[in-house]
């Protein structure tokens, strides 16, 4: 069975990666040879829409599995429709990770472990940070299930863009002061 394991290294002795769509490395793996292929995460640097490109990357590869400290619920619906399994790793090896998810002690994903745009906190990605060039992509929830789900998600968004507006604007504060 071919499966694959968010890494952040290049073989099975790596440590695992605690995030999906932003991980530097998938060790896909045969779980009866173990043989191992690695690849970088094509969707690192993506603005926005990290863990769905690296979702369809993933299964476009043929991966029956996904082992990864933390999947969001965009990414989780794109595996969900594919009916590929996400198991969740607490950290670790690579090797010891597929030996757990041989020996069926892994425990599987029932739904998105982070909110959606958990992978890009500050000091992650590609240095932009709050105060960088480029603005951050408009927030997408992950399609409700009903509408109290769905208020739920448009509050917990406009929590996050307060929260980034207060940033910028004592950044802006700060900037103009040194000015």
């Amino acid at each position: 069975m071919k499966i694959v394991v968010t890494s952040d290294g290049t073989d099975l002795e790596a440590p695992v990666s605690p995030v999906f769509g932003r991980c530097s490395t998938y060790i896909f793996v045969d779980t009866e040879s173990m043989e191992f292929e690695v690849v970088s995460n094509p969707a690192i640097s993506a603005p926005g829409g990290a863990g769905i490109q690296a979702a369809q990357f993933i299964i476009e590869r043929g991966a029956q599995a996904v082992l990864t400290g933390n999947v969001g619920p965009n990414a989780y619906n794109v595996f969900q429709a594919a009916g590929v399994p996400i198991y969740l790793l607490t950290g670790g090896m690579v090797r010891e990770a597929v030996e757990a998810y041989k020996a069926g002690r892994l425990p599987s994903a029932a739904d998105a472990s982070v909110q959606a745009h958990a992978g890009m906190g500050m000091g992650r990605g590609m240095g932009r940070g709050a105060w960088g060039m480029t603005p951050p992509p408009s927030p997408q929830p992950a399609p409700p299930a009903s509408r109290q789900e769905e208020v739920a998600a448009l509050k917990q968004i406009a929590s996050d863009l307060r929260q980034q507006l207060a940033e910028v604007m004592e950044r802006l504060d700060k900037l103009e002061k040194e000015s």
